[in-house]
């Protein structure tokens, strides 16, 4: 992301409800406040970045009611932010929270402007099992999902990616389908929170960036999957792989093969589904491939 795409604000930090009789409140400062891209997309995973806080400064933060996880970063602090694939387009507001030891917070607020994406429809057909599900795989289904989910809402305190992340297959095809408004076998069904890169079976596939191994499973639908943590709450996932070549806890680097490419779970055949998580936001993994930090 370039600074062609930035979007910067000045805030000054204002007491956040500061009394006659609270602790005294030091000078205000100013906040340089840079967003990479300036105007996201639906999908989007984007990038704050703060300077001019304090050196002994903790920040918080928020954009659209959900939180910013801070790092050191540059001399200031950085987050990424997520834009779910069916967040609403239009005027979202960040706010933050400058803390001190010893002093009343002082906060800053704006606005970013979340543009609207128009996703393709997908109609695809799979056998009647893996779509009308007896009522022990709907469960089965319905458990597994819920503990992906817990586990996106689990954060890692520090940042253990570094760089730009790289593909997770060869080639230079770019992946396809985020967001996709699939209806299977003539049903409606969840929009398609990934991209596929079409592969033959046994494809190695390979660690986006440094992480730690959160979860090696067979599900259901996902079939065969690995999913990393980055830390900071993003997450990269691996589905329908053929085999996974890790183990959970385990630290992988950049590059690494984890798994190889299969058609395991519901699958119309050999591919990879490749999928990005900040927190609770299911993001285009495209983007995240994008994503140019300084380290």
């Amino acid at each position: 992301m370039t600074a062609a795409r930035a979007l910067v604000a000045l805030a000054t930090l204002l007491p956040f409800a500061a009394g006659a009789f609270g602790p005294a409140v030091a000078a205000a400062h100013v906040l340089k406040v840079t967003w990479q891209p300036a105007r996201p997309h639906v999908g989007d995973i984007g990038w704050v970045s703060v300077q001019g806080a304090p050196d002994d400064a903790t920040l918080e933060g928020s954009v659209g009611g959900h939180p910013l996880r801070f790092f050191p970063y540059a001399g200031g602090h950085a987050a990424v932010v997520g834009f779910d694939l069916e967040t609403k387009p239009g005027s979202h507001t960040w706010r933050l929270a400058v803390l001190r030891p010893g002093q009343e917070p002082q906060t800053a607020q704006g606005r970013i402007h979340v543009q609207r994406r128009d996703f393709p429809v997908q109609r695809l057909s799979v056998p009647r099992p893996m779509v009308d599900l007896d009522p022990e795989t709907e469960r089965r289904a319905v458990t597994e999902a819920e503990r992906l989910r817990t586990l996106y809402r689990m954060v890692t305190p520090e940042r253990l990616w570094r760089g730009r992340f790289t593909r997770p297959v060869g080639g230079t095809e770019p992946g396809s389908g985020f967001g996709a408004r699939r209806i299977i076998n003539g049903q409606p069904r969840s929009p398609h929170a990934g991209i596929d890169f079409a592969a033959p079976r046994g494809t190695p596939v390979v660690a986006t960036n440094d992480a730690r191994v959160a979860l090696v499973a067979d599900y259901f639908f996902p079939g065969r999957l690995v999913v990393l943590d980055h830390g900071l709450g993003l997450y990269t996932l691996y589905f329908h792989l053929d085999d996974a070549r890790v183990v959970e806890g385990e630290r992988v680097s950049r590059g690494q093969p984890i798994g190889a490419v299969g058609a395991t779970g519901r699958s119309t055949g050999p591919h990879l589904h490749f999928g990005a998580q900040v927190g609770a936001a299911r993001i285009d993994p495209a983007t995240l491939l994008e994503l140019t930090v300084r380290d």
